[in-house]
C-alpha cells in the first residue's frame, strides 16, 4: 500500500473543500486498485458530491438544519455549537473509498470527492490518500 497525508487550511468558516485533483494525481500512473481517503479528526468527514452547482451549499445548510450551531450540546467546548461537529462524521463519514482503472478515479461525470468540516475551531486538517493496488 502507498500512503500519504496532505494538509488542507479550511480557515474559520464552515466548508465542503474539492480535494479531487488531489485524489487523481495521487491516483495517477498507479494502474488498477482502489484509492481510501481518510481524515483522522473527530470532526470531519468525506463526501461524494458535485460541486460548484450549489450542491456544496445545500449540504452545508441540510447539516445545518440536522445539527444546528446553538447550545442544545452535551459536549460543550470551543465555540457555539462545536458539538455537532462531533456528530457530524456519523453523517458524512472520515472516510471514502474510490476505485482506480489505469490511474485514473472511476467517478461519476459530476462526482466530486470533498472535505467536510463544520469545525470552525481547528484551520488545518489532514487527509491521508492510501492506494491499495489490486
Amino acid at each position: 500500500m502507498d500512503s500519504e497525508v496532505h494538509s488542507y487550511t479550511t480557515g474559520g468558516v464552515e466548508v465542503v473543500l474539492d480535494l479531487t485533483r488531489d485524489v487523481a494525481a495521487f491516483a495517477a500512473g498507479r494502474g488498477d486498485g482502489l484509492l481510501h481517503v481518510f481524515v483522522p479528526h473527530a470532526t470531519a468527514g468525506l463526501a461524494i458530491l458535485e460541486t460548484g452547482a450549489g450542491s456544496d451549499d445545500d449540504l452545508l445548510a441540510a447539516l445545518g438544519d440536522l445539527l444546528p450551531a446553538d447550545d442544545r450540546w452535551r459536549h460543550r467546548h470551543g465555540s457555539p455549537g462545536h458539538g455537532r461537529s462531533h456528530v457530524m462524521p456519523a453523517l458524512v463519514p472520515p472516510y471514502a473509498t474510490v476505485p482506480v482503472l489505469d490511474g485514473r478515479l472511476a467517478l461519476g461525470t459530476w462526482q466530486s470527492i470533498c472535505l467536510v468540516d463544520l469545525n470552525v475551531d481547528n484551520a488545518v486538517r489532514e487527509v491521508r490518500f492510501s492506494f491499495v493496488a489490486g
